[in-house]
C-alpha cells in the first residue's frame, strides 16, 4: 500500500517582517541572524488564528488536487498552537470546508506533525477506513513567542501547508515516527498552569524555550538517523532520491548535515530564507513551494524528515 499526493497547497500571512524590522525590538541585526540561521524574513499574523490559515491552505490543496471536500473522509491538523483545546482546529476546518463526510482530529507532535500525520493517515488507508485525507500541519507561533528574547523570536514564522492525498498502491511510501521524552527541557511552551482551589499557585511559562546548542545537537543527529533509516529500510541510496526535505529550522542545521552526509546541498530543499521555521506547517509548505516551482515529476522519489519538540523526529519516503 502507498499514498499520493493529489494536490498541495500553502498560505503565509501577507505581514512579511524582515530582519530590520526585528531589530527595532529585539537587540539584533540582519547580519546576525542570517549568520546563524539563513532567515531573511518570515510571516506574522495579524489576527489570522489557526483554523484560518488551514482553511486557506486546504482549500489551494483541494482546489489543486481536483478533489471536493465532500470526497474527504479524513481531516488532520498537526499543530501546537490551536484556536482552541476545543473544539479541535481540524473540526473548524471541517465546519467551514462542509466536509460533511470526513471525521478530524488535531495531532500534536511539533514540528514532526506532518510527518506523523501522513503515518497516522496511511494506517487509516491500510485499514480501508479512509480513500481520500487531508492532512494540514499548521501554526501560529508568534502568539507563543517572546517577542524580548532575541534567540527564539528571530526564528519563528506563521503558516500553513496542506496535502490531499489518497491510497495508490503503483507508489512506493515509506514511513517512520519516534520519540524520547524532553526531560532535560531542550524545547519546551508551557500550557495553562495548574491552578484550582486545592493547589497552590504553580510557575507557568508559556513562551517557547530552547536550549540551542542541544537543540542543534539533536536536530543534526535525527535527519542523518532519519535518512539512513528510510534508505536501509526501503533498499535505496541517495542516488535514488532526488530531493531531501528537512523541516525547515535552520540553515546551518541542514549545511552541516549535508556535509557530514557528503550530500549536495542542492538536493536539499530550502525554502526557510522566507518563512523561517513554522513547526508543523514547514514541510508541507515546502511541498507546495515544490509543486509551484516545477521541481518534482512522476515517479520521483523524496525524503522529508521531520524534527522537534517532545523530542520528536521522524521521515517518510515519497514517490511523486
Amino acid at each position: 500500500m502507498s499514498i499520493k499526493i493529489l494536490g498541495t497547497g500553502s498560505y503565509t500571512p501577507p505581514n512579511a517582517v524582515d530582519n530590520n524590522d526585528l531589530s527595532k525590538l529585539v537587540d539584533t541585526n540582519n547580519d546576525w541572524i542570517i549568520s546563524r540561521t539563513g532567515i531573511y524574513q518570515r510571516n506574522i499574523s495579524m489576527g489570522e488564528n489557526t483554523s484560518e490559515l488551514s482553511i486557506k491552505a486546504a482549500k489551494k490543496a483541494l482546489k489543486n488536487a481536483g478533489v471536493t471536500s465532500e470526497e474527504l473522509d479524513l481531516i488532520i491538523v498537526a499543530t501546537i498552537t490551536p484556536d482552541k483545546f476545543t473544539p479541535s482546529t481540524a473540526c473548524l476546518v471541517q465546519n467551514e470546508l462542509d466536509a460533511k463526510n470526513a471525521f478530524a482530529f488535531d495531532l500534536s507532535a511539533g514540528c514532526t506533525g506532518f510527518i506523523y500525520a501522513l503515518s497516522v493517515a496511511e494506517g487509516f488507508m491500510v485499514n480501508k477506513k479512509v480513500k481520500k485525507a487531508l492532512i494540514i500541519g499548521a501554526e501560529v507561533l508568534s502568539k507563543i513567542i517572546d517577542w524580548n528574547d532575541r534567540n527564539t523570536c528571530v526564528l519563528f514564522g506563521d503558516g500553513a501547508g496542506a496535502a490531499v492525498i489518497e491510497m495508490d498502491e503503483s507508489k512506493q511510501f515509506y514511513s517512520f515516527c519516534a520519540s524520547k521524552g524532553d526531560v532535560n527541557e531542550v524545547l519546551q511552551a508551557d500550557a495553562m498552569p495548574l491552578k484550582n482551589p486545592y493547589t497552590k499557585s504553580m510557575k507557568n511559562h508559556q513562551y517557547i524555550t530552547m536550549k540551542g546548542q542541544e537543540v542543534f545537537q539533536f536536530a543534526v543527529g535525527a535527519i542523518r538517523k532519519s535518512v539512513n533509516k528510510v534508505l536501509s529500510d526501503t533498499g535505496l541510496t541517495l542516488e535514488d532520491i532526488k530531493y531531501i526535505v528537512p523541516h525547515q529550522a535552520n540553515a546551518r542545521i541542514i549545511d552541516f548535515v549535508g556535509r557530514k552526509m557528503n550530500y549536495p546541498i542542492e538536493q536539499f530543499f530550502m525554502n526557510l530564507s522566507k518563512n523561517g521555521n513554522t513547526s508543523a506547517a514547514s514541510i508541507p509548505i515546502a511541498l507546495d513551494d515544490m509543486f509551484k516551482e516545477g521541481l518534482l515529476e512522476e515517479g520521483d522519489k523524496i525524503i522529508t524528515v521531520g524534527f522537534g519538540g517532545g523530542l520528536t523526529w521522524g521521515a517518510t519516503l515519497l514517490e511523486i
